[in-house]
């Protein structure tokens, strides 16, 4: 069997199907990942077959006006599904679709007769448990979480508006609105698997059925892959540092962050590692290290805590290492998982981006480093995490599809 993952966005986007894609590629299934260009190397490496898809301007940074964020969204999606046609060209019998795709490959499914299955990284189904995690609001209460639930995916059906028609239209369909399409999919109790832990988000009670929490597929790395010897020499040479990184966020920010990060971590009497990612962060000295991209896997559990943006990957893997975290989230579902990380005792309260500081920093860092309660609580997250095989449910779910 051909499967087609297809996923778009940043590397934290990307990075999970590359271990779910090697699962079911060891269970002997042909997989290709259908993403932007960047991370055609990542897929590659992970022994499956990439296919190109278009780059998400928005991935860049740079637009903050809510209306215009909205347009280059919808540009982009509608650019998107003309790429995922494209990619539907080799061939597949199973579409494994993302959060951000499936509006789109719920089409091209219909006019293939190909099955899909939903691999989401968030919720986004509305619930009385919690608001949308794009809104990065507190909850509202349960009546109006779900009617803020179900506003938010009426605006996402906006989004993908103009690009659901030119697909339709495109691979011969009758026109169908993406809002009408999404009711279609609910009503037939589509399967959708999410790739994240029940410690950070239990499955609501109040979901339809076909949602399911299975927990988190790991991003692919070669099991001979070694840190870097600079890295080993300096964990190495003294107390278990803090790492400060913000993953694909903050670019051209480098500066101020890497002042703040210096600043707060002496302050702290830590040691630390900045990981440069999109910002730029750098520094020198015999108590600070800057390194590029390491797997999470193998550095974190060597950490005293994670300073990072509270993507949903990373937030993952600092709990899988038993390691507490420091938040300080940037945008879109970041809150949300920052909130979760702080609930579950595994990180202080989040700290804005905007109102970064080294002092506040600092202060956070003293805590999580200081006060056992917070490590101890990441431990027993660490726990229940090994309880959890997210590949393996995934593989149950396309085998109950294929002999469906």
């Amino acid at each position: 069997m051909r499967i087609l993952i297809a996923a778009a966005g940043s590397r934290g986007d990307i990075a999970p199907y590359t271990g779910l894609g090697a699962e079911l590629r060891r269970a002997g299934y042909d997989v290709a990942l259908a993403t932007t260009d960047t991370f055609a190397p990542f897929v590659r490496d992970a022994g499956l077959e990439f296919r190109s898809l278009p780059a998400d301007p928005r991935v860049r940074g740079g637009v903050t006006d809510r209306r215009e964020l909205m347009r280059t969204a919808a540009a982009f999606v509608t650019e998107l599904g003309q790429g995922f046609a494209d990619a539907m060209n080799d061939g597949a019998d199973l579409l494994l679709l993302s959060t951000t795709t499936a509006p789109l490959g719920w089409h091209l499914a219909e006019a293939t007769g190909t099955p899909s299955l939903g691999v989401y990284l968030q919720p986004t189904a509305p619930t009385g448990d919690f608001p949308p995690v794009v809104t990065g609001t507190r909850s509202l209460g349960r009546l109006a979480n779900r009617t803020t639930g179900r506003f938010a995916l009426r605006m996402a059906d906006h989004v993908y508006e103009q690009a659901v028609a030119r697909l339709r239209h495109r691979v011969q369909l009758p026109a169908l609105s993406a809002s009408a399409m999404r009711r279609r999919q609910e009503q037939a109790n589509w399967p959708v698997l999410h790739g994240f832990s029940t410690a950070l988000v239990p499955r609501p009670a109040d979901w339809r059925p076909g949602l399911d929490v299975v927990g988190n597929w790991w991003p692919h790395h070669d099991a001979t892959e070694r840190l870097p010897a600079g890295l080993e020499d300096f964990l190495r040479a003294g107390p278990r540092p803090v790492l400060i990184g913000f993953g694909s966020m903050a670019s051209g920010e480098g500066e101020r962050l890497s002042g703040i990060a210096v600043q707060a971590l002496r302050r702290a009497g830590l040691r630390g590692i900045l990981q440069a990612g999109r910002a730029g962060l750098a520094a020198d000295g015999d108590d600070v290290l800057t390194i590029g991209e390491v797997p999470h896997a193998l550095l974190f559990p060597r950490l005293a805590a994670v300073v990072h943006h509270a993507g949903a990957g990373t937030s993952a893997a600092a709990l899988r290492a038993g390691v507490p975290a420091v938040t300080v989230p940037v945008t879109a579902d970041q809150p949300f998982w920052a909130r979760r990380l702080a609930a579950l005792g595994a990180a202080p309260e989040p700290i804005p981006f905007r109102s970064l500081s080294a002092e506040r920093l600092a202060d956070s860092l003293d805590q999580v480093v200081k006060q056992h309660a917070f490590t101890q609580a990441a431990a027993r997250a660490a726990k229940h995490l090994v309880t959890e095989d997210g590949a393996g449910q995934a593989l149950k779910a396309i085998q109950r599809l294929s002999d469906g």
